[in-house]
């Protein structure tokens, strides 16, 4: 039979608890006879047992701990998983990246970051997600809204704090952990560099087939010329070509 120390304690809570747990509901595992202090060393000492392994006892924003599995497991546990991971377009990550680097941002401050007009859908579904909310309103003419980051959205990460993002100026993963495309990666300096808008798209398809129109009219109207000209003239157009060749 197992002996159950202070430790393994801890471990089996965090293990079979089905969200993070914070020091004082631990403390309350040893009916409060630990102090706050003790069961942090005590968690560190854990944590540093399972490095290396395939879970990672980790500590989140808001002060609670959890296990979660180590990067690069998900290579292996996707072929068993039954759920998908959610797969956001590359308009909704940079929409999210200009949100988590440069917040807090209205819509407005992301259009023109983009270059192009915000989708109401990729908001909404950030927020139903409880990655991002309202912290408040600009005092400017209509208040917009300013948006930010929650920490539902650090947690899913597995960061402390948004001091822990990648760099922009760093070559970061393409992956992160949640198994998303990072969006630093995608986050556009020069709004040039947008994907092309639908409007785009149908004006550079009316301009290609009014141009091919062009062409065709320009050949029909050349062929109309010739025919309309006399046998004589005709002949002598083509004795010229033949001489200068």
């Amino acid at each position: 039979m197992a002996e159950f120390t202070t430790q393994t304690v801890l471990e089996a809570a965090l293990l079979a608890a089905r969200k993070p747990l914070s020091i004082r509901e631990m403390r309350r595992l040893f009916s409060d006879e630990l102090s706050a202090k003790t069961v942090r060393q005590e968690l560190e000492s854990l944590r540093v047992f399972w490095e290396n392994r395939a879970m990672v006892l980790e500590e989140l924003s808001d002060g609670t701990w959890r296990f979660r599995t180590a990067e690069g497991a998900m290579t292996w546990l996707a072929r068993i998983e039954e759920e998908r991971p959610a797969r956001y377009s590359r308009a909704a990550m940079e929409t999210l990246a200009i949100i988590a680097y440069r917040q807090p941002v209205t819509r407005g401050d992301i259009e023109e970051i983009r270059g192009v007009a915000v989708n109401p859908a990729i908001l909404r579904q950030f927020e139903d997600r409880g990655w991002i909310e309202t912290v408040g309103w600009r005092e400017t003419p209509g208040r917009p809204a300013l948006l930010g980051t929650t920490k539902h959205f650090l947690n899913d990460l597995g960061l402390k704090s948004l001091t822990e993002l990648p760099s922009l100026m760093d070559s970061a993963p393409e992956e992160f952990a949640l198994g998303i495309n990072n969006p630093s990666n995608h986050l556009l300096d020069d709004p040039s560099d947008a994907a092309p808008t639908q409007e785009e798209l149908n004006f550079d398809q009316d301009h290609d087939a009014q141009k091919s129109a062009g062409k065709k009219e320009n050949t029909v109207s050349r062929t109309d010329e010739e025919a309309s000209l006399p046998q004589a003239a005709r002949s002598e157009s083509s004795d010229g070509s033949d001489q200068s060749r």
